[in-house]
Order: structure tokens, then C-alpha cells, then sequence
């Protein structure tokens, strides 16, 4: 093969960079999409699975603590055999059978019922801000993972069809060595950039695997071709804007917030251990000596049913400092709770406004990288035409190739970058939730309110669930991702 037919298999391997560049943001047919790969997080991860069953773990402490506030009804069975009697005991049984029944009311507990249940619905308001944080969170993660696949799927594609375009280079440099229009100097150029690049390959299809498997381990399935994801809606104009809806609408805010709210009604809880308590109670007793409690012949009853009811009020007066203390505890737990509203509002501003800087950034890197890829093109072909006719060594030409494939390395890279950071600047400002996003899920939203009103007010004992079961989706039967790279598509306009 000649040189001057080599150099123009060159330029058309070089020509189809400029489709890898876009290649894995064009849709392809039977692909999946983000929004698919969301709803298949929202419907089979353990994560949120795990998340959801302790939200409904937290809705249990609102009849628990109701618990303590209402009646108590017990019986005692207890039946003794005299088996060594007295010799002074002229009427002791043989044996005795007997049952007591108690009923016990609480009427007045200083407050601790009434403040443990406004505690557990505090906590139950804030566990259900978590679990939107871990919603969101798990999306933010699984975007990252799907949008990680799509860009090493391309630097892959870019570094393959480098090697292609530099192993093209090298035997053309080789070609033309032989017939001494180059020095062995060109040729061990061509040779060492298609070593590097072939190098660069191997990392590449590397970190595509890597990225496959992180793709499983979050979505629960092995990507398939994957098409470009969908704009993202209601991105703020402003930073400020940004941080508005942030500290109004951040779940992990909110729940810092409610769980202060509870510990101060946990101070109110310590507090009523120094308050009388007041309760009625009834007693019902029954015994039965079988016929054998006699004594000189006398007649006997050998059962009998006794009762009794009445009203306790019980005033502590000293308990050893007890109380004192729980409530003092009680106050530096609440202070904790509100430092960590601050914490945690600190947190959120930060970063909201981390990444909307990221996200302006990103695209303003994909506008400067627009202009470098269309530049370098236009540089490689003027260099290759010029080295044709003796004006522009290979090492020129290297040079402008690489320069090239870097170029569209950062344009694919800042892509990624700009619509990760875009969805976590969302999930910041509480918005990267399914009911932000309109996933179809296949039915309707988990509304953890829905059990809430379903256990809330249960109170009798042997109420049972479902044996526990796990409903997330396991990998173990998916087989390892590979580095296989599809068709190279045209990008879209």
C-alpha cells in the first residue's frame, strides 16, 4: 500500500472522531433511557427499599408512646400445692388454684404521654424527610452512574478510533521510511503515540467496565445502549433563587428541623417525672382450695370471688435528683438538635451553591470545548495537507491529532459534568424526587402516609403484618459487564 492512499485512510479514520465525540448521547433503538433506569431504582433498590421499611419502623412510635395513656387490662393465674403444712395451721389447704384480674386507668401523667406522642409524630415527620433525601440522594447517584457509562462508552470509542488512526500513521511513516522521505526519527515518533494510545485504550475499556458495574450495582440491571438523557426541569436562573428553594424545600433540612422539634418535646417528657400521677384501677380475684381447706369440722367456703376498685395518686417528693437530670440531658440534646439545624442549613447552602458554580462551569467548559474540537479539526486537516507536501513533520501531525482527541475527551467529560451537576443542584433544592421528575412507575407513588393512618391508631395487641421479606431485585444472576463498544452513531444536531 502506497503512502498518498495510506494518508487518505488516515483522514477518514480521523473524520469519524468527530461522530464518537457525540456517539453514545444519539438514541438507539431497544435502548434504555434515564428515566426507565429511575424507575427500576425507585421500584427495586435495597437502598430504598431499607429506607422505606424504617420509615415505617418510625411510624410504630406514635402507638407505642400512645400505649402507656391507655387502659391496661391483666390476669395472674397462679395454682400452689401445699406439699409441707404447718402443724399449727388447722385450716390450711392441700392446694389452691387462683386468678387476679386488674384494670388499670391512667387518668394524669404529668404530661409524659401527650409530649412522647407529639415527639414520635415530630420524628415520624422527619423520617419522612429522610426518606425523600435518600430517594432523592439514590437518583442523584444512579444519574451519576448512567450518565458514567455514557461517557466512558465514549472515551472509549474516541480511544479506539485513535489507536485506528495512529496505527494508520505509524504504517504510512513506515511506508514512506522505506522510501526515505522520512527519518527513522518519524517513524519511532508514530510508533511510541500508538504505544501511549494503545495504553490509553486499555485504561479506557477498563473504566467502561468499572462504570458498567456501578451501573448494575445502583439500577439493579446491566445497561444496554443507553440513550441521551432528557433536559432537566426547573433549573434555577440565579444562585440565589437556587438557595431560596433550597432552604425551603432541602428533605434533609426539613428533617433536621423536625427532629429539633421533638427533642424539644422530649425536654417536656423528662420534665413530668417530678408531676403527680393520677389513675383508677379495679381488681377482680378468684380462689378455689379444691375442698381441702378444713379445720374442726367447721363448713367451709372453698371458692370465692373478691373485687375491689379505687383511685391512685401517686406525688414524688425525692427521687435522688432523677428527674433533674433526665431533663437537664434532656435540654443538651435539644441544643444539639438545633445546632445541627444550623449544621445541616450550613450544609445545604454550600451545597446548592457548589453545584450551581459546578454546573456554569460545566457548561461553559462545553462551550470552550465546542470551539477547541471545530479549532483542532481544522488544524489536523490544514497540518496533514501540509505534511503531504513536505511542510509539517509527523511529529506535527501527532501533535494535532492528539490535540484533537483531548479536546473531544473534554467535551464528552464536561457533558457529564454539566448534567450530574445540574440533577445534584435539583436534589439540593429538594427537587430530584419521582413526583418532581413524573416517573411512571408502573402505579402509583409509595406515600409512606399511607401507613402511617394504618398503624396510628391500632391498639389491639396480636394486630400482625406480613412475615418480613425483601423486595428488592439481586445482581448475583447478571453476568459481568464487559468493555464491548457498539456501532459508532451519528450525533445529533
Amino acid at each position: 500500500m502506497n503512502g498518498p492512499r495510506r494518508l487518505l485512510m488516515a483522514a477518514k479514520a480521523a473524520t469519524c472522531l468527530g461522530a464518537v465525540a457525540l456517539a453514545t448521547y444519539a438514541p438507539a433503538a431497544h435502548a434504555d433511557t434515564l428515566r426507565e433506569a429511575l424507575v427500576r431504582v425507585y421500584n427495586t433498590n435495597p437502598t430504598l427499599e431499607a429506607a422505606r421499611a424504617d420509615q415505617r419502623a418510625t411510624d410504630e412510635e406514635v402507638p407505642i408512646q400512645r400505649a402507656p395513656g391507655l387502659p391496661n387490662l391483666t390476669s395472674t393465674a397462679t395454682y400452689i400445692e401445699f406439699v409441707q403444712q404447718s402443724q399449727n395451721a388447722f385450716t390450711a389447704p392441700e392446694r389452691n388454684l387462683g386468678v387476679a384480674n386488674q384494670l388499670q386507668v391512667p387518668i394524669y401523667t404529668g404530661g409524659a404521654v401527650r409530649n412522647a406522642i407529639n415527639a414520635a409524630e415530630e420524628r415520624v415527620q422527619a423520617g419522612r424527610a429522610t426518606l425523600r433525601a435518600t430517594e432523592s440522594s439514590l437518583f442523584s447517584q444512579a444519574v451519576a452512574a448512567y450518565m458514567d457509562v455514557l461517557r466512558f462508552e465514549a472515551l472509549a470509542q474516541l480511544a479506539e478510533n485513535q489507536v485506528e488512526v495512529l496505527q494508520i500513521t505509524f504504517e504510512s511513516s513506515s511506508d514512506r521510511f522505506e522510501i526515505g522521505d522520512l527519518t527513522i526519527t518519524d517513524v519511532a515518533q508514530a510508533r511510541s503515540r500508538l504505544a501511549v494510545a494503545q495504553g490509553d485504550l486499555r485504561t479506557a475499556l477498563a473504566n467502561l467496565v468499572q462504570a458498567r458495574e456501578i451501573y448494575i450495582q445502583i439500577i439493579g440491571a446491566a445497561p444496554r445502549e443507553l440513550q441521551p438523557p432528557p433536559p432537566l426541569p426547573n433549573l434555577p436562573e440565579t444562585v440565589g433563587d437556587a438557595v431560596v428553594v433550597a432552604l425551603d424545600s432541602n428533605p434533609d433540612l426539613i428533617a433536621a428541623k423536625e427532629r429539633a422539634e421533638a427533642a424539644g418535646f422530649d425536654y417536656e417528657v423528662a420534665g413530668s417525672g417530678r408531676l403527680p400521677r393520677l389513675s383508677a384501677f379495679a381488681n377482680a380475684d378468684y380462689s378455689n382450695f379444691f375442698g381441702t381447706l378444713g379445720g374442726f369440722g367447721q363448713d367451709l367456703v372453698q371458692a370465692e370471688v373478691t373485687g375491689n376498685m379505687g383511685v391512685q395518686l401517686t406525688i414524688p417528693i425525692f427521687q435522688g435528683g432523677l428527674p433533674a437530670a433526665r431533663q437537664r440531658q434532656a435540654g443538651a440534646r435539644e441544643t444539639a438538635a438545633l445546632e445541627q439545624v444550623i449544621l445541616t442549613e450550613r450544609d445545604v447552602i454550600a451545597q446548592t451553591r457548589s453545584a450551581y458554580a459546578s454546573l456554569q462551569a460545566s457548561l461553559a467548559v462545553i462551550e470552550s470545548s465546542q470551539t477547541a474540537v471545530e479549532a483542532a479539526e481544522l488544524s489536523l486537516e490544514g497540518v496533514r495537507a501540509e505534511n503531504s507536501i513536505g511542510n509539517r513533520t509527523i511529529l506535527d501531525v501527532l501533535n494535532a491529532e492528539q490535540e484533537l482527541v483531548s479536546a473531544r475527551s473534554n467535551l464528552v467529560t464536561a457533558r457529564r459534568n454539566a448534567y450530574v451537576a445540574g440533577f445534584t443542584l435539583l436534589a439540593a433544592m429538594g427537587r430530584a424526587e419521582a413526583r418532581d421528575l413524573n416517573l411512571d412507575t408502573g402505579g402509583p407513588l409509595y406515600d409512606p402516609v399511607v401507613n402511617y393512618e394504618r398503624v396510628r391508631g391500632r391498639i389491639w395487641d396480636w394486630d400482625r403484618d406480613p412475615e418480613p421479606a425483601a423486595n428488592s431485585t439481586r445482581t448475583v444472576d447478571i453476568p459481568p459487564a464487559d468493555a464491548t463498544i457498539g456501532p459508532v452513531l451519528e450525533p445529533q444536531e
